[in-house]
């Protein structure tokens, strides 16, 4: 397994890049899944607008306040002075835990004091060129450009959500050292709370700009299933303990043509330092492989579902039912008459799904003639 690039260059190219040791393996594919995202949900409401369901519109753009932009660029440029200045010089020690120092507060005041300098002159020069005694102005914006934003929306209130319902679905161990808990913000992380705290914020931003829940509900199905395959890589490749249960049963011989790590691993090297006595299912490479065949499905079948709201509902019953299988070999604690929070979350979502179906085809949001 590869806790940081810098493993995954060493042994799959022979090559050591020291810098990739502050690179950790399993960020790096949520970035990639973030990226991913962006990029088909942007591909999609370009398409949107094409066909006429969304539209742009006009929207006020006010000059820059000039002390904002100053105090923006001063508390920016400091913060990355003081971190980058100090992990260059001091790199053999960030790299031996660059998770904790980018949470501490350790860093370079003398680099963070050179590049606020450096940024605020920057912003001054910048503003020579911007008329800031002029008025607001009018410029057309198009649904797709508000993608940037709705990342980062997305990735804070998901992170917050992921980590809610991980100390819910741990709660005895949560409540033993609470405080230890909360200050390791880059473990304990749960797909199920993520999801549904991302996708409620970004519902939130995206009805501020013109584009309704149910339309933006299908723009996000096919870019959501996407992500959780690429995140799921970077689970498996990482070894973060989202692994199955002990597998010790012989392979089939009718599967002699899988490699013997795709039916029982011990993930070697694993982020977490742990040694696996017995091998385990290594259900983040099953589930890689189910979240990418189901996002080619509904890349497949978007433009044939006509109703508003539908491609998502096919999306709930999809990961539902994906999540409900692996969750047989996953190693997860009961949460509720002996099943899993994640058993429970997609019953819910297959059921939500059903019912969602039956709904919006029974109350189009567009007249019956653009739904057929």
């Amino acid at each position: 397994m590869y806790p940081t690039l810098y493993h995954a260059f060493k042994d799959l190219f022979g090559v050591e890049l020291t810098f990739l040791q502050i690179v950790m393996t399993f960020g790096f594919f949520v970035a990639l899944a973030f990226l991913g995202a962006n990029w088909i949900m942007t591909i999609e409401l370009k398409r949107k607008e094409e066909e006429g369901i969304i539209g742009s519109f006009q929207k006020e753009v006010k000059p820059p306040s000039i002390w904002s932009e100053y105090l923006g660029s001063l508390i920016i440029g400091f913060l990355v002075g003081f971190k980058l200045g100090y992990m260059i010089t001091n790199f053999g020690e960030v790299s031996a835990d660059p998770q904790g120092f980018l949470i501490s507060g350790t860093g370079s005041w003398l680099w963070g004091a050179i590049v606020a300098a450096g940024s605020v002159a920057l912003k001054y020069y910048n503003l020579q060129k911007v008329d800031l005694n002029a008025g607001p102005s009018l410029v057309e914006f198009h649904p797709y450009q508000m993608m940037g934003n709705m990342t980062i929306i997305a990735a804070i209130s998901g992170f917050i959500g992921a980590k809610l319902f991980h100390h819910l679905e741990n709660w005895s161990e949560f409540i033993q050292d609470p405080v230890a808990a909360l200050m390791e913000p880059f473990s304990g992380l749960t797909f199920f709370g993520g999801l549904i705290f991302g996708a409620a914020a970004v519902l939130w931003y995206a009805n501020k700009h013109g584009v309704k829940w149910r339309t933006m509900l299908d723009v996000g199905a096919p870019a959501m299933m996407l992500a959780y395959g690429i995140g799921r890589m970077g689970c498996h490749f990482s070894g973060d303990g989202d692994w199955g249960i002990v597998n010790v049963s012989d392979k089939p011989s009718w599967l002699s043509w899988l490699p013997d790590w795709a039916w029982a691993y011990n993930y070697p090297n694993n982020v977490l330092g742990i040694t696996l006595e017995q091998p385990v299912w290594p259900t983040p490479m099953y589930e890689v492989i189910m979240a990418l065949s189901l996002f080619a499905v509904l890349w497949v079948i978007r433009k044939k579902v006509n109703y508003a709201g539908v491609l998502f509902c096919i999306y709930l019953i999809f990961s539902g039912i994906e999540r409900y299988i692996i969750e047989k070999i996953r190693v997860n604690p009961e949460f509720f008459m002996g099943f899993t929070q994640a058993e429970i979350i997609s019953m819910l979502f297959v059921l939500t799904g059903l019912v969602g179906i039956w709904y919006f085809r029974k109350n189009p949001m567009y007249p019956k003639n653009q739904q057929e």
